[in-house]
Order: C-alpha cells, then sequence, then structure tokens
C-alpha cells in the first residue's frame, strides 16, 4: 500500500518573504514536530528562503524531512500564482514580479514547470478572482494553468469551498497548505502527497497526471486581515499601490531578462 505524507504546500519564510516571521529551520522543526513529511517553499517572488535551506542545512541537518523549492509570484493583472520548477531550472525572472498572467504561464511551461492560483477567492489584487472579473479571461486562465490552491488556512471556509468548486469545474488537482507567515499558523494547512516525492521534478509530474490529492487542515483566526477588522480595505488597497509600484520598479530588469528566452 502507498504511502502518504503531509506536505504543508505553501510556505512564506523569513529568509525568504518581507513579510515572514519564521526562519526556515524553525518552520521545518514545528512541521515535524506536527508530523509533516515535507514542505514547498513559496517566498514572495524570492528563492531566499530555500538558497537558505540547501546552503546551510541540506544534508547536514533534517534529513528526513522533504524541502521543495517553489515561490508565490505578484503579477501585474492575476493576483498570486504559486509555480513549481524542476529542480536546476533557475529563471531570475521569477524573482522580479509584474509579468501578465499568461506570459508567465508561457514562461513557466517552456521550461516545465507547473503554475496554479493560490487562494483564488481570497482578496482583491493577490486572487486570481477578484482581480480578473472578466469571465473570458478567467476561461482562459483556468485552461492553461496546472492545479488550484483549494485549502489555503488563512482564508475562510467560504473562500476555499469556491476554490475547490473551481478546479472541479476545470478538472484540476488541487493542493492545500498554510500560507504560514508566522509560527503558530504553520503546518495548518497541508496536502496529502505520496512518499515517492523526493524532488521538484516529482512533484511536477504527479501534479500533471490530475490525480485526486487530499487537502485539509484548519484555519487560522490571527491574521492581520482579521486583527485590523475594516482598516483591512486600506491594507488592500495599499498592496495594490505597493505590487503596481514594485512591478515597475522592475520592469527594466524584467525586459533585459526577458529578452534572454
Amino acid at each position: 500500500m502507498e504511502k502518504y505524507l503531509k506536505f504543508d504546500m505553501h510556505c512564506h519564510t523569513k529568509e525568504g518573504s518581507v513579510d515572514g516571521k519564521v526562519m526556515i529551520e524553525d518552520y521545518i522543526k514545528t512541521l515535524k514536530e506536527k508530523g509533516f513529511g515535507g514542505m514547498l517553499v513559496t517566498d514572495h517572488d524570492s528563492y531566499d528562503g530555500y538558497r537558505e535551506w540547501k546552503r546551510r542545512i541540506k544534508g547536514k541537518r533534517h534529513k528526513d524531512f522533504i524541502v521543495l523549492k517553489g515561490v508565490e509570484y505578484d503579477t501585474m493583472d492575476c493576483g498570486h500564482m504559486i509555480i513549481v520548477m524542476p529542480e536546476g531550472v533557475k529563471l531570475r525572472i521569477l524573482e522580479m514580479r509584474g509579468l501578465p498572467v499568461l506570459a508567465l504561464i508561457q514562461i513557466v511551461h517552456y521550461f516545465g514547470g507547473i503554475i496554479g492560483p493560490a487562494h483564488p477567492y481570497g482578496e482583491k489584487y493577490v486572487s486570481m478572482i477578484r482581480t480578473r472579473r472578466k469571465k473570458g479571461m478567467i476561461d482562459l486562465i483556468m485552461k492553461q494553468v496546472d492545479f488550484v490552491e483549494i485549502f489555503n488556512a488563512c482564508e475562510n471556509a467560504d473562500v476555499n469551498r469556491a476554490a475547490v468548486r473551481l478546479a472541479s469545474k476545470y478538472k484540476k488537482p488541487g493542493l492545500g497548505g498554510s500560507d504560514a507567515h508566522r509560527k503558530d499558523c504553520v503546518g495548518k494547512g497541508y496536502a496529502c502527497l505520496p512518499s515517492w516525492i523526493q524532488s521538484e521534478s516529482d512533484l511536477i509530474k504527479y501534479v500533471k497526471s490530475r490525480p485526486h490529492i487530499a487537502c485539509g487542515g484548519s484555519f487560522y483566526h490571527r491574521t492581520t486581515k482579521e486583527k485590523i477588522g475594516r482598516l483591512n480595505k486600506v491594507l488592500v488597497n495599499s498592496f495594490f499601490v505597493y505590487n503596481k509600484v514594485g512591478g515597475w520598479a522592475k520592469s527594466h530588469k524584467r525586459t533585459k531578462e526577458l529578452k534572454k528566452y
């Protein structure tokens, strides 16, 4: 009988995310204490958390735990996308936020990776549905992505149920994760993956086969948006400005990098 392990598939580290509060080794220790077998590092437009793992921890400590490299990319027009590339593929463009989603999908697929929307019904400007309202565009995007995040511990039950329906409609596998930025949220979301998944290529192969992936967890009720209430609207609009300015600031570097492809 095939053995399955719990993976937290949406993880932000202090080394890689500007709003991350948990060092990657502390993240691993906490997940191991909770019975997890692995994690997907998905820092915002950065691989720095994974680099810390690779440089200072891999092969020395936590040899019984699987750490996979991913990224949560801020698109110009479609919120956040989770991306996994094959090991050995290094694309600097994935650390330069601001690409339009259709161009991003093409790049990811050209180099053998997979891509899917994070929390697609979440907050405005960070989620696909609330950023892309045109039905035709959503249909076009969904036909090209590889999976949908169907459980996110930092969202509510209605948001996650809507994501499940979206994945089912387009026959896409689902992934689940905590989206943790703080220690008390680590491991609150998970996906069950077979134990033979030891690398990014293994994960890509498994997701592309479109199996049903069991996901679940519990909800985190100490998110910033819950703490500040109505002021969250100000925070959301501030993020819109931050993302646009940040994307504009990297436009020259993105253009230069794209010419290589």
